[in-house]
């Protein structure tokens, strides 16, 4: 059974102004597919507080799985990107570019997303969308890989062929 943490990233959320229910929804979703949750969080969209999580969640606690929620559009105080980028050592387009894929046939916003999905040491990071229904659509779509993913971010060495 894989670790993971959530980290919702919403400045109303961490001052208590909003209840986080894209953090609960990754959670649940997460549960199910047999995920042990270890660490959840609330952060204000700072780039530093984000950066500063995901290094403590993969170097200090060797979390596997990380996933934010929150901050991945193009507003000002949109920086989860930013964060992700400064800390994770490979980045995995693949991963990004199948959330996008499957999002804009729902909406044509989801072009505007910048989510990342990478790396670092053998962590694998994931940057969803804040709202509860676009973070349940675009982690969904991942599922079916993430296992596989972190197996081989660990360094397994058997075939990739199904």
């Amino acid at each position: 059974m894989f670790t993971a943490g959530i980290i919702t990233v919403s400045d109303k959320g961490s001052r208590g102004e909003r209840e986080d229910t894209s953090g609960t929804a990754v959670i649940g979703l997460l549960e199910d597919a047999t995920f042990r949750v270890t660490d959840y969080d609330i952060v204000p969209d700072e780039l530093d507080i984000i950066r500063d999580k995901l290094i403590t969640l993969v170097d200090d606690k060797n979390i596997d799985l990380i996933v934010t929620t929150g901050g991945t559009g193009v507003s000002p105080r949109d920086v989860t990107p930013d964060a992700t980028l400064e800390v994770i050592e490979k980045e995995i387009p693949g991963m990004a570019e199948a959330m996008r894929r499957e999002s804009m046939a729902k909406t044509p916003h989801a072009m505007i997303s910048r989510a990342v999905v990478g790396m670092r040491k053998q962590s694998l990071i994931i940057n969803l969308p804040g709202s509860p229904k676009g973070a349940h659509e675009n982690l969904s779509v991942l599922l079916p890989a993430l296992k596989h993913a972190i197996e081989k971010i660990k360094g397994d060495q058997s075939d990739c062929a199904v």
